[in-house]
Order: C-alpha cells, then structure tokens, then sequence
C-alpha cells in the first residue's frame, strides 16, 4: 500500500466580487457574483513509504492548497486521497497521530511560552510515553544544534532557531509522514544548510515519507530525487529530477579547455558563448547537435578538457514556469 494516494483531487473556491461604489453594493445584496478558482483540478499522484518527494510549483500552483487537503485541514470538492490507508478529511485520530504539517509562514508554538514546554504540551496531546519522548527530544536539538535555546521565549528566538523548533515539535510524536511546505522560506544560508541535512537525515534513518514545497531549487536538488510540478492547479511533470532538464530543457552546457587560445568568433558559430577566457569556453547548445559540435572541435582543436552537462536546473524551472505563464496568459 503507497503511503499517499490521490485521485483526481480537485478544490474549487468561489471568492465575493464586490461591485465598486453605493450602486455596486446595493446590488450586489441582490445579485452577488463570484469569482470561481480551481486551486487543484484533478490532481493525481501515489508516494510511496518513505520516499522524500519535492512538490514544485509557482505561487497559486495548487501545492499548499493539495497539502491541506491531505491533512485533512480542508475537503476536497471532487476526488479523493488517502494517506497510511486513512481518508484525511475524516480526521480520525488514528491518522492525526501518524502526520505532521510544518508551513514555513505559520507557528504551531506558544509565542510567550519556551519551547521545551510546547514539547511538553505535545507530549501530552499525543500520549507519548516520557522515556521515547525524551530520546526522541535529545536526538531532535542535537542534530538541530539548539539544545541551548530550549528555554528561551519563542517569541525571542531568531527565524532560524524558531523554524528548527517547529521541526521538532512535528517530529516528537514520531509521524510517519510528514508535509513540509516552505520550511527555509526567510532563512539565512546556514540555516537553510541546516535544515536540509536534518530532513535528509530524517529520512534515511526513520524513513519518514516527507513532501517538500520550496521555491528554493538548492533545497529541492539537495533532498529531492523525485519532483511532482503544478501549475494552474494540475501536474505537469511527475518523475526524477534528472529527467527534468532532459525532457524540458533545449540546451546543454559544454565547457572546453583547449591547447591554444580560444577564438572567440568561431566558438560562436557553435552555440551561444555563456563564458569565455583564454584557451576556456563555455557553450550553450542544442541538445541535438552536441555530439555534432564536439566532433568539430575535435577536428580543428586540441582538446585537453572537456565536460558535457545539463543546463542548471533552477534555469530549467524557471524557464519552464515562464512558458507556462505565457501560455496561461
């Protein structure tokens, strides 16, 4: 059975127009009128246990609007989905004790209260014996580095040091999957670090099925194997990271390093020069000419380096969320 399964989930809200002016208003007590959103539409997809899955997407994609959904924290208006077997909108307490959410922009801790005592709080809430709970609290602020912070005020903690401290309040009850949307967003790059190798470690040792939502791609190359894209509220790709600029991108990146000074002019009638300095270039080419390209240089040059890669892949996403964006348009 697939940790999480959803079929054809679909989230439609109808948002009030109001009419602008005395006139307007009066008539819409009448005759209202709605603006009707299909924030996810038909979404499918399975994950399997603990596989750690990145969910991409442009703001009003649809990601946080299927994570909610699969919290159980809104219904769907067509569809259906379960998750560890549970249907989520039944909110049963058997599913509630296996999930964590975890949204970057929100705080599930008491604000004027330390930190160790919503630990404590949650300890109670889930019924977690106090020898796991205090093993699992002792490994969480290790790896997380903030055991000295557990008695600080939530409200006087630095955004990293407060994002660390939601991670383990979602954690403490040992969830088998878990929804992680936006959990770098405003953090500095250590911390960002931080917060990406204790997911990955969380991972790999519990195997805890975990969704990631980011509009940081260092997050996504760094713990995602697998990414599933939305736009418009539908999936657009669903399949390995490495198959994205495959199937997507136009371009590959070759870098050479030649015997003998590079001759800017003709290096230009084999792609688009990205970098260029003494005997090294940097080319971008059409993915089907660059075995052609290659073959020429070898011709004419001697060649003491070369490497063939794919174009970046925050280059890729972003260039394919502009298409998209214009095709919406």
């Amino acid at each position: 059975m697939a940790a999480i399964e959803a079929m054809g989930l679909t989230k439609v809200f109808r948002s009030y127009r109001k009419r602008q002016g005395l006139w307007g208003g009066l008539r819409g007590l009448i005759r209202r009128e709605y603006d009707v959103t299909r924030a996810a539409d038909g979404v499918s997809f399975r994950i399997e246990e603990g596989e750690l899955v990145g969910f991409l997407g442009p703001n009003g994609a649809g990601k946080t609007t299927v994570l909610k959904m699969l919290s159980g924290l809104i219904h769907p208006t067509e569809g259906t989905a379960r998750v560890l077997g549970f249907v989520p909108w039944e909110r049963k307490n058997a599913y509630r004790r296996q999930f964590s959410l975890v949204m970057g922009q929100k705080n599930q801790l008491w604000w004027d209260l330390p930190a160790g005592e919503s630990f404590a709080l949650n300890r109670e809430i889930y019924g977690v014996e106090k020898r796991v709970f205090q093993e699992r609290l002792d490994e969480l602020l290790t790896l997380l580095d903030v055991r000295g912070k557990l008695n600080v005020m939530v409200r006087e903690l630095s955004l990293g040091e407060r994002m660390k401290m939601e991670l383990i309040a979602a954690l403490l009850h040992g969830p088998r999957v878990v929804f992680l949307d936006e959990p770098t967003i405003g953090l500095d790059v250590v911390s960002q670090k931080k917060v990406r190798e204790f997911v990955r470690h969380h991972n790999r040792n519990h195997r805890t099925t975990i969704v990631l939502t980011s509009h940081y791609m260092a997050d996504i190359e760094a713990l995602c194997e697998r990414v599933i894209m939305m736009d418009h509220g539908r999936i657009f790709f669903d399949g390995k990271l490495a198959e994205l600029a495959a199937r997507h991108a136009p371009h590959k990146v070759l870098t050479l390093v030649l015997r003998n000074p590079v001759d800017r002019a003709e290096m230009e009638a084999h792609g688009e020069i990205l970098e260029c300095a003494g005997s090294m270039v940097k080319l971008s080419i059409p993915r089907e000419r660059a075995g052609e390209v290659c073959r020429r240089i070898f011709m004419k040059h001697e060649v003491e380096d070369l490497s063939m890669e794919e174009a970046p892949i925050e280059d890729v996403v972003r260039d394919i969320f502009s298409r998209k964006a214009g095709d919406g348009a």
